[in-house]
């Protein structure tokens, strides 16, 4: 009798340790399956204001706090653009002094708790550029995805897509580059998004089954009298690009393709997405198995890496730099050196991820233009 109690007691803890670990390991990837939209990534460090004045914000003293070119700062009730460090200001050691741009709304005030984000802008092209434009409802698999539609003169259309954390607000950042070349832009919303169809289960899929939506709104720019259509994502909306150029059935459609800090593993995405919200390191693995099964995350590859069906055979421009720390810029790099042919690598430095353009907005559009000239 006793031996069968021991064996009970043993099979009793191995099994509440295997469910443990399973709770633990679905805990840990909802860090990057479950990134709400519209806050900063968790890989950002908080910072707090320590005071302002005419023209300028001071600052906790942080390497994010010394990065160069323009953020968005975001707090509980406020939101304002920061522009590039001011030397020679008067503040402590531990403090550094910013350009204030502008205050969008609220206002910052000394003690309040803030962090970076790529976004300098907030509302619609209208409210927020002076664009005019008009907002669609695209058929989409799951139902109506809601579109920002700037027109233009050319053939060739361009869709730009937002990426992990953001929404369609961190496409203005280009949106006006774009308008001035005379590009039709769509700007759409996909599922997850707060005004997008909610995905079945609830999940991120970095890319995986959301590229769908970006299909659905090319065919519709197809269907539109798009010739030609140049497809421009960040961060994951990066990896639906690929997806699409891929695997649509108009993907002869395509002309280019513009990846800004694209997701090309997983694996190492989720991982520094769970690391920042402190998960412990020995759960890291289980997170990586937990948000494989639960999204079926390219299941039938080698672990994390994300395989190009047929390589890339169209043109190509890749913003990306070594400063990432959520889509590590070593893939990028290799992407660049498969195809040579096709695929431009612009390394930035000195900028957090989907934040290439942040951190020289005018060298970032000027080499949007050389891309984009050739495709007009």
């Amino acid at each position: 009798m006793r031996t069968v109690t021991a064996t009970a007691a043993a099979v009793t803890a191995v099994t509440g340790a295997g469910a443990a670990a399973v709770v633990a390991g679905r805990f840990a990837s909802d860090a990057a399956l479950r990134i709400p939209s519209g806050r900063p990534l968790p890989t950002e460090p908080g910072l707090t204001v320590h005071a302002t004045a005419a023209g300028q914000v001071t600052l906790t003293r942080d390497l994010a706090a010394l990065r160069p070119g323009r953020y968005g700062l975001v707090g509980e009730r406020f939101h304002a653009v920061v522009g590039p460090v001011l030397h020679g200001t008067d503040h402590s050691a531990d403090t550094v002094g910013r350009r204030l741009e502008r205050v969008t709304y609220g206002t910052p005030e000394p003690g309040d708790r803030a962090r970076f984000t790529p976004n300098v802008h907030v509302g619609d092209p209208g409210t927020a550029l002076g664009v005019d434009h008009t907002v669609l409802d695209v058929p989409g698999e799951l139902g109506p995805l809601p579109a920002w539609f700037v027109p233009g003169n050319r053939a060739t259309w361009v869709i730009a897509v937002h990426g992990l954390g953001a929404t369609r607000e961190h496409v203005l950042n280009v949106l006006d580059a774009l308008h001035r070349h005379q590009f039709p832009v769509l700007v759409p919303a996909y599922r997850g998004d707060p005004e997008a169809p909610r995905s079945p289960d609830g999940l991120n899929h970095l890319g995986e089954t959301e590229w769908r939506d970006l299909d659905a709104v090319l065919r519709h720019a197809v269907d539109s009298g798009a010739r030609k259509v140049v497809l421009y994502g960040f961060s994951t909306g990066a990896t639906m690009a690929l997806r699409a150029a891929a695997r649509s059935e108009v993907r002869e459609r395509i002309a280019g393709l513009l990846l800004d800090s694209p997701v090309l593993d997983w694996e190492s995405t989720l991982r520094a997405l769970a690391g920042a919200r402190r998960t412990p390191g020995v759960l890291l693995p289980l997170a990586v198995r937990a948000a494989q099964g639960r999204t079926g995350l390219y299941g039938d590859r080698r672990p994390g890496l994300a395989r190009l069906d047929g390589g890339i055979a169209i043109p190509t421009q890749i913003f990306h730099g070594p400063d990432d720390t959520v889509a590590p810029w070593r893939f990028s790099r290799r992407l660049a050196a498969a195809h040579p042919n096709t695929v431009t690598l612009q390394t930035v430095r000195g900028a957090p991820h989907a934040a290439m353009w942040n951190a020289d907005p005018a060298a970032y559009e000027e080499s949007l233009r050389r891309f984009l000239v050739p495709l007009m």
